[in-house]
């Protein structure tokens, strides 16, 4: 497990999400589940955005909040491990996500409406069918996935190009950047483009 500085120096990504409180069961679930169906990974409690250590007021509190969203808002529930780590005289929670073997797992957004979530990135993507099959360790049929004209438009543009990036896909189909973001994400998803992130701008290949 690397360390609490190690972690803010690498900052968020598929398996670290920081969080200032976990507010609600429901608001961290997606989080927690999104984690459990990928690579697992770490939920940091009393981190701002930034990477800035602000701690949290009860740590007895905000681990009786994760359990309850482990427990109750996620289907299958999933188990948790916390540490608390002391540093600058505020304290952190470390929560370890790890992968799961019963994938997939689905979180609670609203009574009566479950959803399954995976990571991509920093950020917790809502998946498809086609996502939870893969999860499930099932034979995906990527060929039988009818595209969009605008899907369709980023893998000629590939053909001929080593990438993409997000500026330059809302510009090759002239919309905004979150519809942008959102269609090549569920080209991601469905197995048709990689993403690639090591570098300062973000870009997309075949």
């Amino acid at each position: 497990m690397p360390t609490l500085q190690e972690m803010i120096r690498e900052g968020e990504g598929e398996q670290v999400e920081f969080k200032k409180k976990t507010t609600h069961p429901t608001r961290i679930s997606r989080t927690l589940a999104s984690l459990a169906n990928t690579r697992g990974g770490y939920v940091l409690v009393g981190v701002d955005d930034d990477g800035r250590i602000v701690g949290v007021r009860d740590a007895a509190e905000e681990i009786y909040v994760l359990r309850e969203a482990a427990a109750q808002y996620i289907d299958p529930p999933i188990l948790l491990t916390f540490k608390e780590v002391e540093e600058d005289g505020r304290t952190v929670i470390v929560v370890t996500v790890r992968e799961s073997a019963h994938k997939p797992h689905r979180a609670q957004v609203a009574e009566g409406d479950w959803r399954g979530y995976v990571r991509v990135r920093d950020q917790s993507v809502q998946t498809s069918s086609l996502t939870e099959k893969v999860l499930q360790r099932e034979e995906p049929t990527f060929e039988k996935i009818p595209l969009n004209k605008d899907e369709l438009a980023v893998l000629d543009y590939l053909r001929t190009n080593p990438r993409i990036t997000l500026a330059q896909y809302q510009k090759l189909i002239n919309v905004g950047q979150r519809r942008a973001y959102r269609t090549l994400i569920k080209l991601v998803l469905h197995g048709y483009l990689r993403h690639h992130d090591k570098q300062k701008e973000v870009y997309y290949t075949l």
